[in-house]
């Protein structure tokens, strides 16, 4: 990772981090001494509003509030865990635990170096951490985005991209160029968002349709981003709409907790796969493709019943994941 790109993260990731820990309002001023010092205020001003909508573009979902209800004072800012959750983790809140934790912020090693040193950096300042808060901040990747990295430092660095890209129904790939804006998550997938230089106007495309390694096609500084672009929303206006999966699960009792806070039904004490452990009957449903790694995130907790099809999926993902892997597997 280059150095821009490096530091662009790192400071996401302190930002991102900052506030999901404090479960009160953050105030704009103790964002900007302690992540932001070197800055003058117009600096800050820019910096903090891009990186404000970097993290929301990523699905990180950041509220605005006073800092005190009764009056009507400066905003402060926050990341509300409850609208961000997967299940619950038990650890020990000890530095180690809290470092091995934050690497999980995003499943992804490049950007997890930068995680685990922006959580030395906010230890090493007195921010208190909440080693459970963390655990909720997982835009996850998978084996499908592998040119997650090249799109994700081309938009740090406003680098043209070539790659070669299939559609949906078509049997072979084009080669295609891009002045890349944003990376953004929608509806369960990645998509990079830019200016299509072959079309001559904005596009988005889908990580998982990338064919092989998508390339660096020119010098950083190359071009710069429209004023007032909002990369979410064109993700969400040129992207296809989104579709709604529902599934019957069995989920260990005990377990599975975000899962349950947002089933349409769940029916306690159902025979399960096992006789070691008790199990509830969920009816779940989410928009867009993403159930399928929602739901592997939980493992051996959580077990498909239908539809037959989102079963098979995440059987065959599994599959894969071991034949890649055998040698570990087998240790």
């Amino acid at each position: 990772m280059s150095g821009m790109a490096a530091r662009k993260s790192e400071r996401l990731l302190n930002l991102l981090i900052m506030l999901l820990v404090q479960r009160n309002y953050v105030s704009k001023e103790r964002i900007r001494a302690i992540l932001y010092p070197d800055s003058s205020h117009d600096g800050f001003e820019k910096m903090f509003e891009r990186d404000k909508e970097e993290l929301r573009s990523l699905g990180v979902p950041i509220e605005v509030g006073n800092m005190d209800p009764l009056f009507d004072d400066e905003p402060g800012y926050r990341i509300p865990p409850d609208r961000f959750a997967l299940p619950d983790v038990s650890l020990e809140a000890d530095e180690a635990a809290v470092i091995g934790l934050a690497t999980r912020v995003w499943e992804h090693a490049r950007l997890a170096e930068a995680t685990t040193e922006a959580v030395r950096k906010l230890t090493a300042l007195g921010v208190p951490l909440d080693v459970s808060a963390l655990d909720i901040a997982q835009p996850r990747l998978s084996a499908d985005e592998p040119s997650f990295d090249v799109f994700w430092e081309a938009t740090q660095e406003r680098c043209p991209v070539e790659f070669d890209y299939r559609r949906p129904g078509e049997d072979t790939s084009t080669t295609r160029h891009l002045q890349p804006w944003g990376v953004v998550r929608y509806s369960g997938r990645w998509y990079a968002v830019g200016f299509d230089t072959d079309r001559g106007e904005e596009r988005v495309f889908r990580l998982s349709r990338v064919q092989g390694e998508a390339r660096r096609a020119g010098k950083p500084g190359s071009y710069d981003v429209p004023p007032g672009t909002d990369v979410r929303a064109t993700a969400h206006r040129l992207a296809p709409a989104p579709t709604s999966e529902r599934a019957t699960v069995l989920v260990r009792a005990g377990a599975g907790l975000a899962l349950r806070r947002n089933a349409e039904s769940v029916e306690v004490g159902v025979p399960g796969p096992d006789d070691a452990s008790a199990w509830d009957r969920l009816l779940v449903s989410r928009s867009g493709p993403g159930l399928a790694d929602e739901l592997l995130g939980y493992g051996a907790d959580v077990r498909v019943e239908e539809p037959a099809e989102l079963r098979d999926r995440i059987v065959e993902r599994l599959a894969a994941v071991v034949g890649a892997g055998t040698g570990e597997a087998r240790a």
